[in-house]
């Protein structure tokens, strides 16, 4: 079994499910089971110690419809002696109002937010709100795959990187 379990929501053929890989990639495919929100019993998230999960933004800053059927479960997960990094997507310049606040819907519903690693900076995207924003810096990754696709892979290099570290995988 992989240390880490990566959960996202969204079509096989998505964005989202596109960004999750490139994840699961970079972290070593080795290192990572990817399963879709859409088919995931509470069970399957308390098995893993290291959690990566993920959500586009739809519409103004609803999450993945996939999201908002399993998010109240997310109080039935006994999170002690886990980490929980989170990433999300959006387009800042359609939705600037609601900038991938998919992700911070999930932040803000996990009960315990001290186990939450992974932050990520603010500086190099144009939008004037976000729920995802907490003490000047996103609670996850955010990606605009939309508005500044040039971006994605390297901003997943970098983020991955501290996730290595933060889940002691070389």
């Amino acid at each position: 079994m992989a240390k880490i379990g990566l959960f996202y929501s969204g079509s096989p053929k998505g964005s989202t499910h596109k960004v999750a890989s490139l994840i699961r990639d970079a972290m070593g495919k080795a290192n990572v089971d990817m399963h879709n929100i859409a088919n995931v019993k509470p069970k399957d998230i308390e098995k893993h110690e290291f959690l990566i999960l993920g959500t586009s933004a739809w519409g103004i800053g609803d999450m993945h419809r996939d999201w908002e059927m399993f998010i109240d479960s997310l109080s039935e997960i006994d999170f002690k002696g886990k980490k929980v990094a989170l990433f999300g997507l959006g387009d800042q310049k359609i939705y600037p109002e609601s900038f991938v606040d998919g992700m911070g819907t999930i932040y803000c519903r996990l009960p315990d937010k001290s186990v939450v690693v992974g932050f990520w900076p603010i500086t190099g995207y144009e939008y004037y709100f976000s729920s995802a924003e907490k003490d000047g810096q996103f609670v996850g990754l955010a990606i605009d795959d939309d508005s500044q696709p040039e971006l994605t892979s390297t901003r997943i290099e970098k983020w991955t990187g501290i996730l290595k570290k933060e889940f002691k995988i070389n």
